[in-house]
């Protein structure tokens, strides 16, 4: 089946987040839960997304901030491993990605009689981005000029699209599959990219794939 025009073009935005301190910090697991419990959702966001955009060629381990300072600062190996294997896919919400943290933390505190302390100067120290979303010059009237700009577009533009939209705007999926499907009707490419899991894939390795797969697309269109 050909391809066509969209309904209405999609427009690449880009993120650019300023880093601020919130004045919080915890030196032990139950200052940690605490402070969880209550500073804001961008606080989260940022602890547990903001190593995608600042390791755009490489995974680090573990993938969120509060599994490395527990295992490396508390060294609660065991809870830091707890910590690092979260699915951060399988949340639609930040909100119940807190809860998830939430409960994780205490119910390994429910075993401890005695907390570490962290050593002076290695407290964690909560932060949070503020984001400031901009129009970039990158604009698709169809599939081919969609592969065109996704080849050409920052890493900010598509974490944007992908984490932003998807969990911080609790859309519940990315904006790449949404306008496949409302604009052009292209819903088994959209599921294709709803089901990649991108947090298995540095930034140029998603956006290589999610390149793939639209332009396997338009070779079987053109078939």
């Amino acid at each position: 089946m050909a391809t066509g025009n969209a309904k209405q073009p999609f427009h690449f935005y880009s993120s650019l987040d300023l880093t601020l301190l919130t004045n919080r910090r915890a030196r032990d697991l139950a200052e940690l839960l605490a402070h969880l419990r209550e500073v804001p959702g961008s606080v989260i966001y940022y602890h547990t997304h903001h190593f995608l955009v600042q390791h755009q060629y490489l995974s680090p381990e573990p993938p969120n901030d509060v599994a490395y300072w527990v295992t490396n600062v508390l060294q609660e190996d065991r809870l830091g491993e707890q910590l690092a294997a979260i699915d951060l896919v399988q949340f639609r919400t930040i909100r119940a990605l807190r809860e998830r943290l939430i409960a994780v933390i205490e119910a390994y505190l429910n075993e401890r009689r005695e907390l570490r302390t962290a050593p002076e100067g290695e407290e964690f120290h909560f932060r949070e981005a503020a984001s400031f979303v901009l129009p970039t010059r990158h604009v698709a009237n169809d599939l081919r000029e969609f592969a065109d700009c996704m080849e050409q577009i920052g890493f900010g533009s598509l974490a944007y699209h992908f984490f932003d939209a998807r969990l911080r705007l609790e859309r519940g999926e990315n904006d790449f599959s949404e306008w496949l499907v409302k604009a052009l009707g292209e819903h088994e490419l959209a599921r294709a990219i709803v089901r990649l899991d991108p947090y298995t894939y540095t930034l140029d390795g998603l956006r290589k794939e999610v390149v793939r797969l639209v332009r396997a697309r338009l070779g079987e269109a053109a078939a």
